[in-house]
Order: C-alpha cells, then structure tokens, then sequence
C-alpha cells in the first residue's frame, strides 16, 4: 500500500499499548514480573506474525480479514490464561480474568473500526491515492472500473488505452501512445489485458516497469473461464489456475468438518435415535408391514455408491428406486407422512455420518438413476459431487428439496450446492442446521 511503511509498525504499537495499559490497569502484579510483561509482548509479536495478520492490501476493509481476527483472539487467550498456571497471581478469580481479557478484545475491535474509518475518510479526501491505468479494452474493464470507482480503496483512474478507436471519454488513445503516458502523467500502477496486447508489447511494458518504480499487473485472458472460486497455485514458477477452488481443499477444513459431523451424529444417535428408534418401530408395525428401515443406493462424493438409510415412510413398490415422493402419493404410509413432513425419516442417516459416507450438511444425495439423468442435461450438475453429500444443505433450507417438478427446481438445487462448496465455513454449516431444525419444527410446504 502505498506510503504506508508505518501503518504496520504503528498498528502493532498501538495493540500492544492497549494491551499493557489494560493489563497494568486491572493486573497490576503483572508488571511486578518482569517474565509476564515479556510474556504478553512476545506472545503477541509471534501470533500476528504467524497468522501474517498485520500485512494489508489497499482494498482491505474491516471484514476483510476478521476471521483471522477472530481467530487471533482465540489463540491469544489461550496464551493469556496459559499465563496464569505459569506465572502465578492466583490472587484473581477466572471471572475478573476473563472480564480483563475481554476488555482487551474490545478495545482492540474498537481501534480496528477506528482504523479502518479513518482510512476510508482519509483516502476519500483525495490523500493516499495511485493514479491507475489500463491498457486494452475487454470485458474485464468495467469489472475494474467498479473497483477503482470505489473512493475509500484510493484509486484515481485516468483512463485506458485501446488500438480500437472510441469516443468515450476516458479513452486516451492508442496502446503505443501509452508508453509516454505512464511517464508525463506519474502513473503509478498500469494494468495490462492480456487478451489485448502481443508478447512483445506486454514484455515492453514489463521493461518499462522493472526500469522506472512502476507496478504493472497484468489480467489474464481469461476465454470467459473464471469464476468466484478460482484459486490462482504455483507449481515451481508455473502458474496455474484453479477454477473449481473450496476452502474444503485444505486438510484442517476437512477435519474440523469431520470433528463437527462426528460429535453431531453421535450426539444424535446417542441423545435422539436411542429412544426415538424403538418407538417409530413400534409404531410403524401398527401403521403397516415392512422392515423398520429403508436403504437406497445413492451417489456421495466422487460419485462414489454408498447406501442411504431412512425409516421407512413407504410401502414396498417397484419404482422405490426410480420414481420421487410426490404430493399425494399413495404410497405413503399414515406414519410415513408425519415422518416425512417433520423430516424424521431422514435421521437414521446420522449412521451413514458417522460412517464418513455422508456429512451433516452438503448437498443432498440422489438415487443413481437421477444422477444419470440430470449429468448430461443440467449444467455443472456433477459439480456437487466433489463434496460429500449432507443430510440437509443449503439448497433444503432455502426450499430447494422434495419433487422435481420444472427443470427450474434442479437448476437452482445445483446453483446452490455450488455456492455453498464456495463459500464453506463452520458458521454457514451451524446457520444451515439450526434453520433446518427450525424449518422442521415449522413445517415445510415441500415435504411430502
């Protein structure tokens, strides 16, 4: 960011200020030990250099990067307690403590908010901007504008350059006419359409940056390819794009999710299926013949076969394997509609989580005659299959379950599979399945 060599070292200092003065004002005993004061200030250096937390980029804002403040303060009060059992002063209660540590977490989300409005007022007065150019003209034009329009990021776009003549205003000429440009009218930074421009003119322009304390950047040419979850990898010095990118590629999100679906289901089927379980199958001999549970071949991740386990909500028929639960359907039991309406049915493949075939959220597994169906017919369908499938999802508790009647039903069941793998977090699992509790206690017009 630029001319902001200090803003790094002046957050740090103002953090740990805080801290201390905290500290020495309701731990006082504190700082009658040399070893905590030393303790607190290193601590601190080493967690915001491991979680690199205090490097910011012009477009950050205060959300940008709160999960990893949040996750500071976790680790940070993990040191701060830690303190305690080495250090001694054993003269305060854990309720004092835990009010003192969370008077440190507020005053430093109250100087973040601070910091974040005085730079955004700051760059809005016209202080602290780059004067920005592009060269070439394509789709990803206007993309950019949107963003150099945006005051508080501190851009100040003059314009672009383009060998097809144009009577837009802020077209200043042609691509050779911009090399002179960047010189008389101190541009800082030049961004380069890849789709626009030959080798030779992208190596010429990178000369001129390397030569002259310019910052060029280049956007691929992308052939309409991108999306939200592109990821861009190095492999050695080859760049490489990911297209179909989830924060479910890392291994620790992997774990945490498989940590969340083994406590879930064991807490369901210890806590819910132990007693649930004998009273449907009583109930379900009265109501009609057939087995207690009722398993299904479906698709999980990779498109794998596993067996789906429900209680049994039909009676036995031919076309269980083929032919959805429609309204009205005739072979739904009495029990098998309340089952299905408050979603019960479904909970025996708590199972087939704890088994690591399915999770608890993730999009919702089909009968392999339907994924056969719709892979060639509805676009981007095997998408879903990269992760493993879910009791409920995202798609459920936005009304996207039960029958398939328009094709409009699946399209959108597909768009949102997709976005959840996108945008995947712990918090959007636990949203998902308290509004699935909700929902079921509300009841849902879809289930039949």
């Amino acid at each position: 960011m630029k001319k902001s060599n200090f803003i790094i070292p002046l957050s740090f200092v103002a953090h740990i200020l805080l801290i201390n003065i905290t500290l020495y004002a309701h731990i006082p005993d504190t700082y009658f030990n040399g070893y905590s004061i030393f303790y607190y200030n290193f601590t601190w250096l080493i967690t915001t250099y491991s979680l690199n937390f205090y490097p910011t980029a012009r477009r950050d804002g205060f959300m940008t990067n709160l999960k990893t403040f949040v996750v500071l303060f976790v680790i940070y009060g993990l040191v701060y307690f830690t303190s305690f059992v080495f250090l001694g002063m054993n003269s305060y209660t854990p309720l004092y403590l835990s009010l003192v540590y969370m008077q440190i977490c507020f005053l430093l989300t109250l100087f973040r908010v601070l910091f974040y409005w005085a730079k955004k007022l700051y760059r809005t007065k016209g202080f602290n901007s780059t004067r920005v150019v592009v060269i070439g003209k394509d789709k990803n034009l206007q993309k950019l504008r949107r963003i150099f329009d945006h005051p508080e990021y501190g851009y100040r776009y003059m314009g672009y350059f383009d060998n097809v003549k144009s009577n837009n205003p802020t077209c200043l000429g042609d691509i050779e006419s911009s090399f002179n440009y960047i010189f008389e009218n101190d541009i800082e930074e030049v961004y380069c359409m890849a789709s626009k421009l030959s080798k030779a003119e992208i190596q010429y322009l990178m000369k001129i940056a390397d030569n002259s304390l310019k910052r060029i950047k280049i956007i691929p040419d992308n052939k309409e390819l991108f999306s939200r979850a592109m990821s861009l990898e190095l492999y050695g010095a080859v760049p490489i794009l990911n297209l179909r990118a989830s924060p479910l590629d890392l291994d620790y999100s992997n774990l945490i999710k498989r940590i969340f679906d083994i406590l879930v289901s064991s807490f369901a089927i210890v806590f819910i299926l132990s007693w649930l379980t004998p009273l449907v199958y009583i109930l379900m001999k009265i109501d009609s013949k057939g087995p207690l549970f009722f398993k299904q071949q479906r698709h999980g991740v990779n498109r794998e076969i596993f067996w789906c386990y429900k209680f049994r909500s039909m009676t036995k028929s031919d076309t269980s394997d083929t032919q959805m639960a429609t309204k009205n359907d005739v072979r739904i039991t009495k029990l098998g509609k309340i089952l299905r309406k408050t979603s019960i049915d479904e909970l025996p493949q708590f199972f087939n989580v704890l088994m690591g075939d399915m999770s608890v959220v993730g999009p919702r597994p089909h009968m392999v005659v339907h994924t056969q169906q719709y892979e060639g017919s509805v676009d981007k369908y095997l998408v879903r299959h990269f992760l493993k499938p879910g009791i409920t999802g995202l798609a459920q508790i936005q009304g996207c379950r039960g029958e398939i009647v328009e094709r409009a039903d699946i399209v959108n069941r597909v768009r949102y599979d997709i976005f959840y793998m996108e945008k995947w977090s712990l918090g959007l699992d636990a949203k998902i399945v308290f509004l699935t509790i909700y929902n079921a206690i509300k009841g849902e017009t879809k289930a039949y």
